[in-house]
C-alpha cells in the first residue's frame, strides 16, 4: 500500500461515504486520512465511523489518521418545512427564535446572542456568501426576538446553512458545550488529531490541548482575519495548521486569500508542523465525475507550493463521485511531483534548520541522501517528532518512520512524505540496522544491494534524543550492513 505521492490526501465521511466498504475505496483511491465533521455527526455516528476505520486499517494493513472537526462557534440557520426555500432580491425575510419550521418568510436563528447583538445595517452572509441579508429592523419583546432582512443577493437557502456576520462583534468562545461534550468523546473513541473551528487566538488552542493532555494532536483551523493577524502565537501552540479557505473568504476579501494560504504554507513547513489546504478544492465534483480545468490548477498549486496535505469535504462526504473525487487528487498529486518544476520549487523555499540536534541531524539526511546514492531515509521515531523534522526538509528520497506507537503512525498519516511502519522498538544497534534494512525492503522502497539512511535515537525509546546517522547496505537476505 506504498503511496506514489508525498502529499497526502484528506476525505471527508458524510452520507456518501459512511458505510466500511466505502471507506476501504475511499482509502484505496488515495484517502490518507479521514475527517469527521461533528457539526453533522452525532456521538454515536461518531463511534461507528471510528469503529469502521478501524476495522478497513486492520483489513489493509496500513495505519489510518482519523480527524473530528469540532463545530466551533458555528453560526447556522435553523431548518425548513420543506428543507430549502428560495429567497428573491428585495424580499423581506425574518430571524427569530421560534421553534416552528422555517419558510419563504421567515427561520429560526438558534443564537439568542446573535439576535440580541444584530443592529439595523448589519449584513448578514449566508452559505458562505452565497446569499446575503441586510437588517432592516429589531424588534425585541420578553419573549420573542425577531430581526427583518431584506434579501440584497438572492439565492437559495437549505437546513442549518452557516451565517457570517462581518458587521458584528460577538463575544463567543472557541468552544462552545456541544464542542466539549464533542470532544470528550471523539478523545473516549481514540481520534488522532482535533480540528479546532474560528480560532481567533492562541488561548482557544490551547483550551483543547489543555482538555486533549496529549491523547490527540490539534489542528487550528484559519477561517477568521483575528486568526490570521497572530499567526505566530498560533502556529506555537498548535500542532499543525488548516487553511480553511470557505469561511477565510467570506470573513476576508476574497483576493487575499491565496496569499495567506501560501503565507500558511511556508510557515507550517519552516516549523515543521503539518499544514491542510482544504475548502472547494474539487467542488465540481459533488455532482460531475471530472472536476474543472481551474479545480485542477488549485490543487496543484497547494501541491507545488508543499502543503502537507489537500482536503476534500462535500465532495467525498456528500457528493455523487466520492471515490472518483480522492483518485482524482492522488492522480494530481502524482502528477506534480514528477513535473521537472515542482523539486525546483519545493527546494527554493527550503529554510535554514533550527538550531537543535534533531534539526541538524534531519537536514544532514537530507543532504547525505541527496549526496549519496541513498534509495530511502529510515527514522525510528517513537514520538513523530523525527518524522516531522526530516518531512521538513521536504528530501528528494522516500522516507519511512518506523514507531513502537500506533498512535504515532496514524497521526503522520497527515505529514508530507511519512510512509509510517508500526514495529518493535529496536534493541540494539544491529537489531535497528537490520529492521529497518528488512522493512525498507518489504514495504517496497529498497531491495537488495540498495542504501538505505537510518535516522534514530541513542537511547532507544526516548522520545527526542535524535542523534545518530547510520548508512547500511542491504545484503542479499534483506538484512543490512554498516
Amino acid at each position: 500500500m506504498r503511496r506514489m505521492r508525498r502529499v497526502k490526501v484528506v476525505a471527508t465521511l458524510g452520507p456518501a461515504s459512511s458505510t466500511a466498504g466505502r471507506i476501504e475505496a475511499l482509502f484505496r483511491a488515495g484517502a490518507d486520512m479521514f475527517r469527521i465533521n461533528m457539526s453533522h455527526t452525532s456521538r454515536d455516528a461518531l463511534r461507528e465511523r471510528v469503529d469502521d476505520i478501524r476495522a478497513v486499517e486492520a483489513r489493509v494493513g496500513r495505519p489510518i489518521g482519523i480527524l473530528a472537526d469540532l463545530q466551533g462557534p458555528k453560526l447556522r440557520l435553523g431548518v425548513f418545512a420543506g428543507d430549502r426555500v428560495n429567497l428573491d432580491r428585495g424580499a423581506t425575510f425574518t430571524l427569530d427564535n421560534s421553534d416552528a419550521p422555517g419558510n419563504v418568510d421567515r427561520v429560526k436563528l438558534p443564537h439568542p446572542e446573535i439576535l440580541d447583538a444584530l443592529d439595523v445595517g448589519h449584513r448578514i452572509l449566508v452559505d458562505d456568501g452565497k446569499v446575503e441579508l441586510v437588517v432592516t429592523g429589531v424588534k425585541r419583546t420578553k419573549q420573542k426576538t425577531a430581526v427583518a432582512t431584506t434579501v440584497v443577493v438572492p439565492g437559495s437557502v437549505s437546513n442549518r446553512k452557516g451565517v457570517s456576520l462581518p458587521d458584528t462583534t460577538i463575544p463567543v468562545s472557541a468552544l462552545t458545550d456541544k464542542d466539549r461534550s464533542d470532544l470528550d468523546a471523539a478523545l473516549a473513541c481514540g481520534v488522532d488529531w482535533i480540528a479546532v473551528s474560528f480560532v481567533q487566538r492562541p488561548e482557544d488552542v490551547a483550551d483543547v490541548k489543555k482538555t486533549a493532555r496529549g491523547r490527540a494532536l490539534v489542528m487550528a483551523k484559519i477561517e477568521k482575519p483575528q486568526a490570521v493577524t497572530r499567526l505566530d502565537e498560533i502556529f506555537e501552540l498548535a500542532d499543525g495548521v488548516m487553511v480553511a479557505r470557505g469561511d477565510l473568504g467570506v470573513e476576508m476579501p476574497l483576493e487575499q486569500v491565496p496569499g495567506i494560504q501560501k503565507q500558511i504554507t511556508r510557515m507550517g513547513r519552516r516549523l515543521g508542523k503539518p499544514v491542510v489546504v482544504a475548502t472547494q478544492m474539487l467542488e465540481s465534483m459533488i455532482s460531475s465525475p471530472v472536476p474543472t480545468r481551474a479545480e485542477v490548477s488549485d490543487v496543484a498549486t497547494a501541491v507545488f507550493e508543499g502543503a502537507d496535505a489537500v482536503m476534500l469535504s462535500a465532495e467525498s462526504a456528500a457528493g455523487q463521485f466520492p471515490v472518483e473525487a480522492v483518485a482524482t487528487m492522488n492522480r494530481i498529486g502524482e502528477q506534480v511531483e514528477s513535473d521537472p518544476n515542482f523539486r525546483t520549487i519545493i527546494t527554493a523555499q527550503r529554510t535554514q534548520p533550527e538550531s537543535t540536534g534533531a534539526d541538524a541531524i534531519a537536514a544532514a539526511a537530507r543532504t547525505i541522501s541527496e549526496t549519496v546514492d541513498i534509495r530511502t531515509i529510515v527514522a525510528w521515531t517513537a514520538s513523530g517528532a523525527t518524522g516531522l523534522r526530516i518531512a521538513r526538509e521536504r528530501p528528494q528520497t522516500p522516507m519511512i518512520a518506523l514507531t513502537p506507537r500506533e498512535t504515532t503512525a496514524r497521526r503522520l498519516a497527515v505529514a508530507w512524505g511519512v510512509h509510517a511502519v508500526v514495529t518493535e522498538d529496536a534493541h540494539d544497534v544491529d537489531d535497528m540496522t537490520g529492521r529497518a534494512c528488512a522493512l525498507a525492503c518489504s514495504e517496497g522502497f529498497a531491495a537488495p544491494a540498495d542504501r538505505v539512511l537510518i535516522v534514530a535515537g541513542v537511547p532507544f525509546g526516548s522520545p527526542g534524543a535524535t542523534n545518530m546517522l547510520r548508512m547500511a547496505f542491504i545484503g542479499s537476505t534483506g538484512k543490512g550492513a554498516a
